[in-house]
């Protein structure tokens, strides 16, 4: 549940960025979609008036006044199928006939305006990803850090996630892992290294625990991490600390170009042939139910990066994304003419069919193994 609406909004905010630079450089959106397949209600433009009307217009109702020349002839609609969304603007199909006078014609639009409104759906998921960023920090807190060779590295305060093993053994809210196993640790990466490399092994995890204002007292308590994928968890998630809001507004602003960073260098091993930790589909809605599970801030979080790779993803310049269609769109603005309408039909179509079995492979063959194994 969590995870389809985590993708419907997602594509929502992308469409939305589509639809609102067609509608800045006045070209005619026909329709606005929430979803595939059958209409569950729509929103329509006739004679003056919204109307609603449901599946099989059973039900119809006239709603407020409509503008045809300020608000256009979109068509609003919720769909059967509720996983992603689409807009459709005239014109768009390269095989389409269009009317050279008809200014509201995608295809009739400047080149500039044309540009602007393939690249705004990508950009709409790299801002709102500010958004998401910002209600999680603001929301949920900010887990404290140190800065180690101009890396910043998360502290060892902790809280434990119920029913697992940390929790069990009354890992308490804030408390600071300060040994395990008998090696000190001072930082995040050092206590996950020396907890994942003992699965199904008792040890001994030293906190240290906030008696008062002043003073603190040490526990030893008695863990044994569990097995997953060969490597020991405990189940423990960074102690969140509340931010000002400048500085959670800093801080959202920050963050996404972190994720450009990591898709980056998650393409670069991709190339290399490591595809140990590519995941599709239903790995995403998985780790989004998951994310839910733990509260609204990990929810908006998860929402915050996926929405920031939305974005960048869309722009890489392979057909169907938005970044082939600015290829085509930068072709004619070299040249100075269109590309051949056949040419980007079955370049796009390529596309499509690559995507969708990339997306079959990855789920087959990577995502279903992955959650068999949990």
């Amino acid at each position: 549940m969590f995870g389809i609406l985590a993708l419907a909004l997602l594509m929502v905010v992308h469409e939305g960025g589509h639809f609102l630079a067609a509608r800045t450089f006045g070209m005619r959106v026909l329709k606005f979609s929430i979803g595939f397949g059958p209409t569950f209600f729509k929103i329509s433009p006739k004679d003056g008036y919204y109307w609603f009307t449901s599946a099989a217009e059973k039900v119809k109702l006239r709603l407020w006044k409509h503008d045809a020349e300020k608000q256009g002839p979109t068509v609003y609609q919720v769909a059967m199928i509720p996983f992603l969304a689409y807009v459709q603007i005239d014109g768009m199909n390269p095989l389409e006939e269009v009317d050279p006078k008809d200014k509201g014609n995608f295809s009739n639009g400047s080149l500039w305006g044309r540009i602007v409104t393939i690249f705004s759906g990508p950009l709409a998921n790299y801002l709102f990803a500010s958004v998401f960023f910002f209600g999680a920090t603001l929301y949920g807190g900010k887990a404290a850090e140190i800065v180690i060779n101009n890396e910043r590295q998360l502290l060892t305060y902790v809280d434990a996630l119920p029913g697992r093993p940390a929790h069990n053994a009354g890992v308490q809210p804030g408390d600071k892992v300060v040994e395990v196993a008998g090696t000190p640790v001072g930082t995040w990466n050092e206590m996950a290294e020396q907890i994942s490399k003992r699965p199904g092994e008792p040890i001994k995890v030293v906190v240290e625990r906030k008696v008062d204002e002043n003073h603190e007292e040490r526990k030893t308590l008695d863990i044994t991490p569990s097995n997953e994928d060969g490597k020991g968890k405990i189940g423990v998630a960074p102690h969140k600390l509340p931010v000002p809001l400048k500085e959670a507004a800093i801080f959202a602003l920050t963050e996404p170009p972190k994720v450009v960073k990591s898709i980056g260098a998650g393409l670069s091993q991709l190339f290399r042939g490591n595809t140990e930790d590519l995941g599709g589909p239903l790995r995403m809605m998985k780790e989004t139910e998951d994310a839910a599970k733990q509260g609204l801030a990990a929810y908006l979080w998860l929402l915050g990066v996926l929405s920031a790779y939305i974005g960048i993803f869309n722009l890489l310049p392979f057909p169907a994304l938005d970044g082939g269609r600015l290829v085509f769109l930068a072709y004619e603005a070299v040249t100075r003419r269109k590309p051949n309408a056949m040419v980007e039909v079955y370049t796009n179509g390529f596309g499509i069919l690559t995507l969708l079995g990339l997306a079959l492979y990855i789920t087959v063959f990577k995502d279903v193994p992955h959650m068999l194994s949990k």
